[in-house]
């Protein structure tokens, strides 16, 4: 049974029942992987068991990208907020942090996964950085997927970074105040060389982007799921492209 929520449909007109509605795949998908916490608590375990299958999770989904072939997939792992939960819980996930990239990045690597990280990397241990900066140059040259990590990463954070780039830019005269418009302003943001997000997933039945690519969502498909994302797999990932195929892309225009 689909966990995908109950969509409500258009009202009948002509063009839309003369011509069904088929997007073709998206070219990037971004996940907000929510519910590892829930996930262990259910099940009376502490939380560090749900990151760590939440962890399991990733691996599903990146397998799924790879079969269905989408070029970029971006992953919300650990929020600019997540630094005020308790300290103990931090270091277990900056410890499983260390682990996945160690134990992963070989399989990406040959499986043609070009990794990248967006974020506040600087607020991460130096070993930490790294084996970030490691795993980038590993797989620099990969182009099967285009696999990005938001760790400690804030929406408006970032928005906020590239303002500040932009006033010195303007301070230091390489642009006019005139000039700046989205196209100069997403050049400075953390994701200047990526597309837009087309399709933004949420599991664990929460509803809200939660800080997570603000700029880069303004004309995203959305999706909420009810699965905890320890339990999501390839079947939620195909659902998921399956509704974002069904719908009806405007961009702010009429349809024909």
């Amino acid at each position: 049974m689909s966990s995908l929520p109950a969509i409500t449909a258009p009202a009948s007109n002509a063009a839309s029942d003369r011509v069904p509605i088929a997007n073709p795949p998206p070219c990037h998908v971004a996940i907000i992987m929510d519910g590892n916490g829930r996930w262990a608590q259910a099940r009376s375990l502490p939380r560090i068991a749900g990151h760590r299958a939440g962890a399991r999770a990733v691996r599903r989904t990146i397998e799924a990208a790879l079969a269905h072939k989408v070029g970029w997939l971006t992953l919300y792992a650990f929020s600019s907020e997540n630094w005020r939960r308790p300290r103990d819980e931090v270091s277990d996930l900056t410890a499983l942090l260390r682990h996945y990239i160690k134990s992963e990045i070989a399989e990406l690597a040959a499986n043609g996964v070009r990794l990248r990280f967006i974020g506040e990397a600087g607020r991460f241990a130096p070993d930490i950085q790294a084996s970030l900066a490691d795993a980038e140059r590993i797989t620099a040259a990969n182009t099967r997927l285009n696999l990005t990590i938001a760790l400690s990463y804030g929406g408006r954070a970032e928005i906020i970074a590239a303002a500040k780039l932009i006033a010195r830019a303007v301070a230091a005269g390489e642009i006019n105040p005139g000039d700046i418009d989205e196209a100069a302003f997403s050049r400075r943001l953390f994701t200047a060389d990526m597309p837009d997000p087309d399709l933004i997933i949420r599991t664990s039945g929460e509803r809200r982007l939660s800080n997570f690519l603000l700029w880069q969502a303004a004309y995203a498909e959305l999706i909420f799921l009810n699965v905890l994302w320890p339990d999501f797999g390839a079947t939620h990932f195909a659902e998921a492209l399956a509704d974002y195929a069904g719908r009806e892309r405007r961009f702010g225009a009429r349809p024909a």
